[in-house]
């Protein structure tokens, strides 16, 4: 029999991702895989704006399936028998949602919508059971979540049922609804989510997304390699992103964001920021592919084109994270303006043309140096 699903304490000592929320999560690398490559044929074949729309679109699917997941379990994880079964049904829909990517880029968004309905109705079922083992508010909250859950669900046949110039507007309304959902059904009673967990789901899935982009590039340079035979054309597009992703890896994890996470009002705004800082740095390596793709001659747009590809996520990723996460651990001036300016010099790099990615990356691995600088010189390190 399964256990009583019973709300976890916030204050929990020794809490951590367990091996389920790991794989989980691994799943989700094919997602965003198939999300990237699928931008990355757009943009270099000249169509930018299909191509935004498409994976704007797609990833915010893929992250608010796990960000829906993620904030559950670090309130309710049982691990027993039935929440993994569930969470298994919820990980093929999310495989079944990734080999829907490409047709949805084409506008046909039937797959996408099985493997998303997979994993919300998985997701109903897990609030239900919440609701069972619980009273009062706790109850209502957990009711109010698989019914706005629901609806929201209903409200994506819109993709299948309207014709496709109304995607677009089924994703704004439906979307805001989705993000709506937990504000209204916390309302009267805040679900148990830990702090310290939940800064680590997230850390987790960052690292996923930042492998993702490294794997992309060296594809993509392995691949024009094979057929061009130019290194010296791309090793210093290589050697630039890797520069980039490592800044990025480095920059997230320079502060202990857990200490921050202290009422849902600044829960909800930094896990709701992280749909700019995941699909920005997945987009890193979808424009690292570009920028090669460009260099050997087999894309459609300029240098200065294929530059933005990489320079704007990379810009975007720097000051996204500097706005949600880093800046409530910086002290004085000149730790807060380190990733703003940076984020500009970063988008000048555009400027350089097939240079734009190792000057990006060169800008990165700066930054870095004088947050470390900055952090030492004012003996603001912070402690875990």
């Amino acid at each position: 029999m399964p256990v009583p699903m019973r709300a976890r304490r916030r204050d929990e000592e020794h809490r951590a991702a367990t091996p389920l929320e790991l794989f989980f999560d691994l799943c989700f690398v094919v997602a965003i895989a198939q999300a990237g490559r699928q931008l990355a044929h757009a943009l270099a074949e000249g169509h930018p704006g299909h191509g935004l729309a498409g994976y704007l679109m797609l990833f915010f699917a893929i992250w608010w399936a796990w960000m829906n997941f993620s904030w559950f379990s670090s309130a309710y994880d049982t691990d027993d028998p039935l929440y993994r079964v569930v969470t298994l049904v919820q990980m093929a829909g999310v495989l079944i949602l990734a080999a829907g990517v490409p047709r949805a880029f084409e506008s046909d968004f039937t797959l996408v919508w099985c493997g998303f309905v997979v994993m919300r109705l998985a997701m109903v079922t897990q609030w239900l059971r919440a609701a069972y083992g619980s009273r009062g508010p706790e109850r209502r909250t957990a009711l109010y979540y698989a019914l706005g859950v629901t609806v929201c669900q209903v409200g994506w046949l819109g993709l299948l049922l309207l014709p496709k110039g109304a995607v677009p507007l089924v994703f704004v309304l439906v979307g805001a609804l989705e993000l709506a959902v937990p504000g209204l059904a916390e309302r009267g009673w805040q679900t148990s989510w830990h702090a310290r967990h939940i800064a680590e789901r997230y850390g987790l899935f960052t690292i996923i997304v930042l492998g993702e982009t490294i794997a992309a590039a060296t594809l993509a340079v392995q691949s024009a390699l094979d057929a061009h035979d130019a290194p010296g054309r791309l090793l210093p597009i290589a050697g630039g992103g890797l520069l980039l992703v490592f800044a990025a890896y480095w920059i997230y994890f320079a502060v202990p964001i857990h200490r921050h996470l202290r009422t849902n009002r600044q829960a909800f705004l930094w896990g709701y920021g992280h749909y700019l800082v995941f699909g920005s740095a997945a987009a890193i390596g979808a424009g690292i592919e570009v920028a090669v793709r460009e260099s050997v001659g087999r894309a459609d747009l300029s240098a200065y084109g294929a530059a933005a590809c990489v320079t704007v996520p990379g810009a975007l990723f720097l000051c996204t994270v500097w706005l949600i996460h880093s800046r409530h651990h910086k002290r004085g001036t000149a730790q807060q303006l380190v990733l703003p300016v940076s984020a500009l010099l970063v988008l000048a790099c555009t400027f350089a043309g097939r240079a734009a990615v190792p000057a990006a990356g060169l800008v990165a691995a700066a930054t870095v140096a004088a947050g470390v600088h900055l952090t030492s010189r004012q003996g603001t390190a912070p402690a875990e």
